[in-house]
Formats: C-alpha cells, sequence, structure tokens
C-alpha cells in the first residue's frame, strides 16, 4: 500500500497592525514542519488580541478548518503557540470523532520541535534529554484519541480497556519513564561534570546563536571538524566540543543546539547539562545570520535565553554571519555605520564574516585572538605572549582538530 503523504495546515493567531511579523513565525514554523518531514500546503491566520480558552481560534475558524481538511485530505493541523490540555483535548474531539477512521494529528509549536530534536539526537545524553523533555510535556496533555505514546504503550496489553482507563495506563507508563530517564541523565551529567572539571585549566569558547544561523559552519571552520552543517533547523542537537589552537594557545570549542522563539520551557530544563556548555564558557560566540530580515530578533531571543541559562554576564563577540548575502544587495554596506547600530543591543566586540565564503577571517582571528588572550593569561599570568601581528602568517588557525 502506497503511504499516504504528511500534508499540514498551519494555524496562528495575528495582528493586523503586524502582518509581516506573523508572517515571519508562520514561515519559520513551515520551515520546522519541513524539518520534521511535514509538507505545509495552507496557513490561517485568525486576528484576535488572545487564544480562545476553548479552541485556541475561534468555533467559527475551526468549522473553517474542518471544511478544507476534509476537502484537502490534511492529516496534520500545526498550531504556532503552544496549546492547553484542555484546548487540545476540544481540538481532538472536533477533529476527530468517534467513527472517523483517518485521525488528524494535532500538533502545537513544541511539540513539534520535539520530535525534530528527537529525530536529530544522536548522542545517548540527547536521546535521554529529548525524551524526558517530550514526555513531561505529553503527561497532562493525554487525551482518549491521542496516538503519540503507541510506542512507548506497545506490548503493555492494555490496549483492550476502555478510553479512560487506557489513559490512567499511559499516564503511569510515562511517569515510570520519567523516573527512569531522570536517574539515567543523573549519571550523565555527573559524568559531564567531571569531565568539565578536567578542563579547568583550558580557555572554552562556546558557539550561540539562533538555529540555522550558521554556527555549525563556524565550527567546522574554526575546528577543521565536519560537524553536520546543513540548511535546517536544528541540523544539530548534540554538543561537539573540539580542541583548537589560535597561535599558541590552546583553547576549546564547543557548539550546542541552536536557539528558537518559544523554545519548550522542559526542553530548555532537560538540555541544562548541555547547556553548560555555554553557561560555563569564558567567552561566547554569538552567531547571527545578518541576511536574515528578523535577525535583530533573532539575536534578541538568543541573548534573552542566555540570560535564563545564566550566562548574561559571559563576555560576547557577536559574528554577523552571511554577510555576503547582504553585499550581493547592497554592495555599498557601510560597516562601520553598521557596527554603530548593532551597539545599541549592548554589543561591544562586533564582527561582519561569511564561514561558508571565509570572508573576513582575519579581523575576526584577532578578535578572537585578543578575548581569548585575556583568559588564557588570567590562567598562566606568568606566561609570555607575542604580540598579534607576530603570528600573523607564521601559523595555521584551527590546525589541532581533536576530539574532546
Amino acid at each position: 500500500m502506497e503511504r499516504k503523504q504528511t500534508i499540514a495546515i498551519l494555524v496562528a493567531l495575528g495582528d493586523s497592525k503586524n502582518q509581516e511579523l506573523v508572517q515571519e513565525h508562520l514561515d519559520e514554523l513551515a520551515f520546522l514542519a519541513e524539518t520534521a518531514g511535514i509538507k505545509t500546503i495552507k496557513r490561517v491566520v485568525q486576528n484576535l488580541p488572545k487564544p480562545d480558552g476553548k479552541y485556541f481560534v475561534g468555533k467559527g475558524k475551526v468549522d473553517e478548518i474542518k471544511e478544507y481538511v476534509l476537502a484537502a485530505q490534511v492529516n496534520h493541523i500545526i498550531f504556532d503557540d503552544d496549546l492547553s490540555p484542555s484546548q487540545l483535548r476540544n481540538l481532538e474531539k472536533e477533529f476527530n470523532p468517534k467513527d472517523k477512521e483517518d485521525k488528524v494529528r494535532i500538533y502545537d509549536r513544541s511539540l513539534l520541535i520535539l520530535d525534530i530534536f528527537l529525530q536529530r539526537a544522536q548522542t545517548a545524553q540527547a536521546r535521554t534529554q529529548v525524551d524526558l523533555a517530550r514526555l513531561q510535556y505529553l503527561l497532562p496533555r493525554l487525551t482518549r484519541l491521542w496516538t503519540h505514546l503507541e510506542r512507548q504503550r506497545g506490548g503493555t496489553g492494555t490496549r483492550g480497556g476502555a478510553g479512560e482507563r487506557e489513559i490512567e495506563t499511559d499516564r503511569r507508563i510515562i511517569r515510570d519513564q520519567i523516573n527512569v530517564l531522570k536517574e539515567k541523565l543523573k549519571k550523565i551529567e555527573n559524568q559531564q561534570a567531571t569531565q568539565r572539571k578536567s578542563r579547568s585549566g583550558m580557555v572554552r569558547v562556546a558557539i550561540a546563536g539562533y538555529t540555522n544561523a550558521g554556527k555549525s559552519t563556524l565550527m567546522n571552520l574554526l575546528s577543521g571538524s565536519t560537524v553536520l552543517a546543513e540548511n535546517k533547523l536544528f541540523a544539530t542537537v548534540d554538543a561537539t566540543v573540539r580542541k583548537v589552537s589560535l597561535g599558541t594557545i590552546p583553547f576549546l570549542l564547543s557548539d550546542t543546539v541552536g536557539f528558537i522563539r518559544k523554545l519548550p520551557h522542559h526542553l530548555i530544563e532537560s538540555f541544562k547539562s548541555t547547556l553548560d556548555e555555554v553557561r560555563e564558557a569564558d567567552v561566547i560566540l554569538h552567531v547571527a545570520d545578518v541576511s536574515h530580515p528578523f535577525h535583530e530578533n533573532h539575536i534578541e531571543v538568543v541573548s534573552k535565553t542566555l540570560a535564563e541559562i545564566s550566562a548574561g554576564n559571559i563576555p560576547v563577540i557577536l559574528v554577523l554571519n552571511k554577510i555576503d548575502a547582504v553585499l550581493e544587495k547592497q554592495p555599498d554596506f557601510d560597516f562601520e555605520k553598521a557596527k554603530g547600530y548593532y551597539k545599541q543591543f549592548g554589543f561591544e566586540d562586533i564582527v561582519f564574516i561569511s564561514a561558508s565564503k571565509k570572508m573576513n577571517l582575519p579581523q575576526f582571528k584577532q578578535m578572537l585572538w585578543q578575548e581569548v588572550k585575556k583568559h588564557f593569561l588570567r590562567i598562566y599570568p606568568n606566561y609570555t605572549l607575542p604580540d598579534y601581528d607576530i603570528l600573523v602568517g607564521e601559523t595555521n588557525f584551527g590546525l589541532q582538530n581533536e576530539n574532546d
């Protein structure tokens, strides 16, 4: 039998005064859906000052969506914000009556992101973190029609009971799994903490930024590694640490999960040990896609998230990546004037580069070297380092590439 195509309709609340931003949010939601393997065929926006308590959107809009879903054979509905447990239950009843054979999957933004992380996680730590976050998110949202837990429930012999008994069984299974995952994650975190203590004699630089800003490309450029870098949201969710030498200074360079607006709270909590790579860094390279029309908003989201994980006071170099795309449209781009603009966001060290095209790297290297040097001399105050100008041309940047 031919597999049915996974197609979706996107639903969001809008503001008639800010339609451009609403569409940008939906563009990102569509990109998330594509990353998850879901094709988007329609967008529905309703102008409401706040979500409807029963359905998120109004009942009239629900009926309109139902007509389109039936006519176009849509099997996924994705909401751009989180649904409350009661909203989810009401929507499930509207779109999936008892006699309906082909069920419509109801997603909200958090569940979509969690599913993507589940697909992308490679290491045991990342898989455990995502599984924990996903189950914590699903626990209060179970319904009689819920289908996300079939693989967890399978083999328990509980499918034959009434709907309410199935829900209680699912809740017990989830609670048990959450406890197991918490214990497993605690052991992994203890191991990670021991590893980080062993690095106390080295400067630590962390790459942070909005998802798809070019962090992994920069990581590969600096370390000579082959971290996956592709034009997808959350191309990598596992922390990567490499030992790099800049001149005569060795340091540890880490690349962690990309940030995004409305990042699920449970995901941040579960990834706290991975985010320790950022929280315990001496320097943060905040990478932003300067060619994106809403990159200022992305910078704000990342800065806010860094503050939320107690990394807001760490020295930051703002790395405005993909400048080649900007120069194609604006050949007379004024770099100095632009730096003045970004300083209003609170940044002092600002550099424009193209990691993929290797543009403006000497300036970036010098800025990074100066910052790394400060922290290196705090660790080794009696060490004598040559000036950066002496090093230029005498060393290769990123020659060392050792798994930490």
